[in-house]
């Protein structure tokens, strides 16, 4: 698809919806917004617009419709996939000056948010009321809200309270031709035609541009229980998970930590922690509710779960600094394992009880084509994280030949019943391994969706497929 350049007379125009000092054109200064957390993908584009309005998000799109000008909408920049990457060129909108909670409504559970809050901020004011917004990606601290709805991302409380499609009940959006809509209503249920918010989650940014979100909330949890265990072995670990459910437990939090990723957060953070010789991987597993002794009840009988799964030790944390200290192990974790190596993250998912043949499976692949991998997650989801260390290949294999592996992992992935992200999104590094999944069928009926909500093309290009 062609698109055109943004001219001086475009670049006037955006100036005048938004503002001078709103408007980002020198290229050093475009340089914060040619990447994002992706791996060694840098994509200039040619203008940044910062508006603060639906409105303005609205009369931008109506200008770059009218002039072909392709547009990448952008919340934070922490994605891991490439969706916010200008790979054409042309208008990037930036959400940052969106970053207003505009209302928590106590006496119904909700909430209505701009996606240029920070997730963290937003928990901890709901918080604050007592109340709990539950989905708490690993970069909460500075991810967008807006950026977790459009890659449906999740992290480690979703296992008992659910994913954040579960908890987005209404969304405004401004389509690709300037319309602005509502895509629901502010209620529990909805049946009322194709429920267009949950088509836009996970959309990635292709479909709209989300200007107000409306959230679910719910009870604050005041108690909560952390265990971390030990096993000598990543498949013991990875089968002791399903066996948890099995035995009738929700953990609010289940994460699997290999060996060496708790070697490099020690290195990278120094964290104090006794790491034994003969363990190879740990489950980090929280129990929350309002009853201590319904909490310790259940944290006896995961105990018992882990006992008859070979595990070696339990350590329960016993203070709310120990807590911290253990929930900081496995949230640095990417970053560390980042700041030691040439990496590449996939975000592999599986039914549950399939994680010990896709972890033993990604070990096999990674010696046939001589990388290592660092692997972490939402075991509770079956959600794996799967950093690729370059190690010993050469940089002609590890340019040429990866790809080939990473592409058995997929096919593993999806030959256990998983699928290609759990929360990270498709974006422009994965949308190659698509075809493994999904039949021409499938990409038939997302072209046809694409085209209805944006014919020209302009938003977003080249992402997801």
């Amino acid at each position: 698809m062609e698109y055109n350049k943004i001219t001086p007379l475009v670049l006037d125009a955006i100036i005048a919806i938004v503002g001078a000092g709103n408007v980002i054109n020198q290229h050093d200064d475009l340089e914060k917004y040619s990447h994002d957390e992706t791996e060694d993908l840098v994509y200039y584009p040619e203008v940044v617009a910062q508006p603060q309005t639906s409105e303005e998000v609205s009369a931008l799109m109506k200008l770059c419709s009218e002039n072909r000008v392709p547009v990448t909408p952008r919340g934070a920049g922490t994605g891991l996939s490439g969706g916010a990457l200008a790979i054409k060129g042309g208008l990037l909108i930036a959400m940052e000056r969106f970053n207003k909670v505009l209302e928590i409504d106590e006496a119904n559970l909700q909430a209505t948010v701009e996606p240029g809050v920070i997730t963290e901020e937003f928990m901890n004011q709901a918080a604050a009321k007592g109340l709990l917004y539950p989905v708490d990606p690993a970069s909460k601290g500075s991810c967008f809200i807006g950026g977790n709805v459009s890659h449906g991302s999740g992290g480690p409380r979703v296992v008992k309270y659910g994913t954040i499609r579960e908890y987005v009940l209404n969304l405004q959006v401004v389509l690709p031709s300037g319309e602005i809509i509502w895509t629901g209503a502010n209620t529990l249920k909805y049946a009322s035609g194709y429920n267009l918010t949950q088509l836009f989650i996970g959309s990635e940014g292709t479909l709209g541009i989300i200007t107000k979100i409306v959230v679910k909330l719910i009870p604050l949890p005041t108690l909560d229980a952390l265990m971390l265990a030990s096993f000598a072995t990543n498949e013991a670990a990875c089968a002791a998970v399903s066996a948890i459910f099995r035995a009738g437990i929700v953990p609010s939090a289940l994460e699997f930590m290999e060996r060496r990723g708790v070697e490099w957060v020690k290195e990278h953070d120094d964290i104090a922690f006794d790491l034994q010789d003969d363990i190879q991987a740990f489950l980090l597993i929280e129990v929350d509710g309002n009853n201590q002794d319904v909490i310790f009840a259940d944290c006896e009988k995961i105990n018992a779960v882990l006992e008859s799964y070979d595990c070696k030790d339990v350590l329960f944390a016993d203070s709310s600094a120990q807590k911290e200290e253990l929930w900081r192990l496995r949230r640095t974790m990417a970053v560390s394992v980042k700041s030691n190596s040439i990496y590449k993250e996939e975000d592999t998912v599986v039914p549950r009880a399939e994680l010990p043949r896709l972890i033993k499976g990604i070990k096999e692949i990674g010696i046939k084509y001589g990388f290592e991998s660092v692997c972490y997650g939402h075991a509770g989801d079956g959600n794996l994280h799967v950093n690729i260390i370059k190690a010993n290949m050469s940089d002609e294999d590890w340019n040429s030949k990866l790809k080939f592996g990473i592409k058995e992992i997929f096919e593993l992935t999806v030959g256990l019943g998983g699928t290609l992200s759990g929360e990270h999104g498709i974006g422009l590094v994965q949308r190659d391994f698509m075809p493994i999944k999904y039949s021409e069928v499938h990409f038939a009926l997302w072209r046809g969706i694409k085209s209805v909500f944006d014919p020209k093309g302009i938003l977003n290009p080249g992402k997801i497929f």
